[in-house]
């Protein structure tokens, strides 16, 4: 699997587990530790919406091919 893959995997994968514990418990950990509407809040936001791409392009992709 390519670096660039594992990284958007590792990002969503965060994104993912941000959005779980705000529907629980409406606690949104990015903000926590970033602060609210910063630029590192928002940053890590578009990492991981680029990152949901990413990994919706992987379904697409044959990754046993070589």
């Amino acid at each position: 699997m390519n670096i660039l893959y594992k990284i958007a995997l590792v990002f969503t994968i965060i994104g993912a587990i941000n959005w779980g514990l705000i529907g629980l418990f409406a606690f949104n950990l990015v903000e926590m530790i970033f602060g609210t509407s910063t630029f590192l809040t928002s940053l890590i936001y578009i990492v991981v919406g680029i990152s949901g791409i990413i990994n919706i392009m992987l379904l697409f992709l044959d990754l046993d091919q070589k």
